[in-house]
């Protein structure tokens, strides 16, 4: 542990273990059902990786398949730098994200909601265009910080995904966004979910990258807070029969909306090789207050809306001393871009069965 922590404490700090950084509102709520999300999936402790066939798109692993690490890392490094909002960079990267996603055929929409920009770019289904799937991060970082795992590496895995996704038609419309002020306290895709949410979206699935940069396969170097082990003693002895090694994606999701895609997130990172824990929160934890903390991501403003939302995550600081610059810099040099890889192609399989229905 990195500090003695109550079992209160270690609850309500749960998504600091989930590797999170804006504010969102408490919601009111109880706090039956804690016991639920025990009950999710995580691949075996010795899950390897599974043979893909050649890249197409005939398939979800054909598509996983098409994901390069080069050109992940190429952008990886471009949005490395100190990007708060008002600063050159922060506007460069926006502009990355708006003109890439317009050469991928996508509709882009400067989604400007006063005090910031999100880009968002559309392609619309062919037979269930009403119907979205939803694939995001932020592309702000803390003042001073470079920011690569937090958040260049979301920005850089969904600009890969959204090449692969976006290179054949699918039955539902596929929705690529990258967030403003996430850490101003989730500002950017707040305004977005509201407005979805009022103009009645029908989104079937929402993967949010949240940090994805960073696995430590020492022993022991996976943290969890006090009384974890209360709340998803499944997951807790999945992390344990791996000698507490910080090499698996966290998914936090719904219970409602996104036990599917949670599903094929666990079985498309055991096909590359990626261990996968899905923790999903049933509606009582979802408002429940003494789990707040669990809405500080881009993934909280839609589950507010009643609409899906997952985010993915390395969790943060607690694998990565370097989270928000604290422990040292956030660069480029202390990340695995091979983990990042199998997480973007993980999400490319069960984002590609989610447009597919």
């Amino acid at each position: 542990m990195r500090r003695p922590l109550s079992w209160v404490l270690g609850l309500s700090l749960l998504t600091l273990s989930f590797g999170c950084d804006g504010e969102a509102d408490p919601v009111d709520g109880s706090v039956d059902g804690l016991d639920a999300s025990a009950d999710a999936d995580a691949t075996e402790p010795d899950a390897g990786p599974q043979p893909l066939p050649p890249c197409g798109t005939d398939s979800e692993e054909a598509a996983m398949a098409c994901v390069e690490q080069s050109r992940y890392e190429a952008d990886l490094t471009e949005i490395a730098q100190p990007r708060s909002p008002g600063t050159p960079h922060h506007e460069a990267v926006r502009e990355l994200c708006a003109t890439r996603l317009a050469a991928l055929g996508m509709e882009v929409e400067r989604h400007d909601y006063g005090t910031g920009v999100n880009i968002v770019g559309t392609l619309a289904g062919t037979t269930a265009a009403s119907e979205r799937v939803l694939l995001s991060a932020h592309y702000d970082s803390v003042p001073d910080c470079a920011g690569a795992d937090d958040n260049a590496t979301g920005v850089a895995g969904v600009l890969e995904a959204a090449r692969v996704l976006a290179s054949t038609e699918h039955a539902r419309t596929l929705v690529v966004a990258c967030w403003d002020e996430e850490e101003r306290g989730l500002i950017g895709s707040r305004a977005y979910a509201e407005r979805a949410g009022a103009d009645g979206d029908d989104l079937r699935a929402n993967l949010v990258f949240e940090m994805i940069g960073y696995r430590d396969v020492t022993p022991g170097s996976q943290e969890l807070p006090e009384g974890f082990d209360l709340l998803f003693p499944r997951e807790v002895r999945q992390i344990e029969a791996r000698e507490s090694r910080g090499d698996f994606l966290a998914a936090i999701g719904d219970e409602r909306y996104s036990e599917t895609v949670a599903a094929d997130l666990v079985e498309m990172g055991a096909r590359v090789g990626l261990p996968v824990i899905s923790l999903l929160l049933n509606d009582g934890l979802l408002t429940s207050p003494a789990t707040g903390d669990l809405r500080r991501s881009d993934h909280s403003p839609f589950w507010l809306q009643d609409a899906p939302g997952m985010m993915l995550t390395d969790t943060s600081e607690f694998r990565y001393d370097e989270y928000h610059c604290r422990g040292g810099p956030d660069d480029v040099e202390g990340l695995d871009p091979v983990f990042a890889t199998q997480v973007i192609q993980a999400s490319v399989g069960a984002a590609w069965r989610a447009l597919s229905p």
